[in-house]
């Protein structure tokens, strides 16, 4: 995350560049071995976090050592951290099996360390979001919620949910919604997007270029909802015009580490909305998030995105978005395949597992 205001860059970026600021981090060759643990202040070592020390159980994060460290001096009963060795990883206690559960110890402890000042560029008073984020066994899985009786037995996909501002601090993949809002033909050169400026007031990327709307999703909120709520919040957009004219488009995903080396894996869902010509629409901040719109042509939005003032993963939406529209092509982009791959990848999510 950035906590500046953007910087035009003297050269122009290539696309491959943008993706590449985005998509920046792969697991070291040494991930899983013993010696990575012999360097407690190295932080490009990272231990997998696993809902227990059974055998199976699924990996849902990526704990750089000193966060391994804290937790060893975590009160008996909450946290497993057996010594280092091939395989290693670190997991709830046997006792805290339940969703439930696993949302009380996270709760306790973020709220803990936001008061003690344990990283305040990440979880300080200024920087907690006061809201949840679910994290999932699978990752690539269903979005479901709380089971009813609050048990693993059931087959859910739902593990427990966390504060927002601490989910990079514990390497869990999170999840959002990217919309391009454009007017005319979306494959046409002459097509118009609308593209908003972030608040300088921003608790990240303040005043950096945004997607048309963009929002993370909320624990227990179904995806497509998360963008009506982020339309109406962000641009001021009637419920109905969403519903009836936002179109699921796919998704990315990207493995960023952020300049204080923590990991956010993050997946996307990406919309498109097509201005209807007999619909009177201009966006408007309506939440204190965005600073203006302004409806840019292509050119326009090329050039800024190459000056390197979008928000990095705003960029890669826009990168998808010529690509599905023909404004990126394999004849006129030497490295359109690497682009296209690193779109979608999926954080190396086997070698978390195979180590465990």
């Amino acid at each position: 995350m950035s906590n500046d205001p953007p910087s035009p860059v003297s050269s122009p970026l290539s696309y491959l560049e943008l993706v590449k600021i985005c998509d920046n981090f792969r697991l070291p060759p040494n991930f899983g071995s013993t010696d990575v643990f012999q360097k407690p202040s190295d932080t490009d070592s990272f231990v997998p976090w696993t809902l227990s020390q059974s055998p199976g159980s699924p990996a849902v994060g990526l704990l750089r050592l000193d966060i391994v460290d804290l937790l060893r001096k975590e009160r008996p009963g909450t946290w497993v951290i057996p010594e280092p060795q091939a395989g290693y990883r670190v997991s709830f206690d046997a006792s805290v099996n339940t969703p439930r559960k696993r949302t009380a110890v996270m709760k306790e402890l973020c709220e803990r360390w936001r008061d003690t000042g344990a990283f305040p560029a990440s979880i300080g008073p200024r920087k907690w979001r006061n809201e949840l984020y679910p994290v999932y066994r699978n990752p690539f899985g269903v979005h479901d919620y709380y089971p009813e009786n609050d048990s693993d037995e059931g087959g859910g996909n739902y593990a427990f949910q966390m504060e927002r501002a601490a989910c990079a601090l514990f390497g869990v993949i999170t999840y959002g919604i990217h919309m391009t809002i454009y007017q005319g033909i979306a494959s046409s050169p002459q097509v118009k997007i609308w593209v908003p400026t972030r608040a300088k007031t921003k608790q990240t990327w303040p005043s950096w270029l945004d997607n048309s709307v963009a929002g993370g999703i909320p624990s227990g909120m179904p995806v497509f909802e998360s963008l009506v709520k982020e339309c109406e919040e962000e641009a001021s957009m009637e419920a109905d015009i969403v519903r009836n004219y936002a179109k699921p488009v796919g998704a990315i995903s990207y493995f960023f580490r952020n300049k204080m080396h923590f990991l956010q894996p993050e997946v996307e869902y990406v919309y498109d909305l097509g201005v209807p010509h007999d619909t009177s629409f201009q966006p408007r901040p309506l939440d204190g998030e965005v600073e203006s719109f302004d409806l840019l042509s292509l050119d326009e939005v090329k050039s800024k995105l190459r000056q390197g003032i979008f928000k990095p993963n705003c960029a890669a939406v826009l990168i998808d978005f010529f690509i599905r529209h023909g404004h990126l092509t394999p004849d006129d982009e030497p490295d359109y395949m690497e682009i296209v791959s690193r779109l979608h990848g999926r954080f190396e999510y086997e070698r978390w597992c195979r180590q465990v």
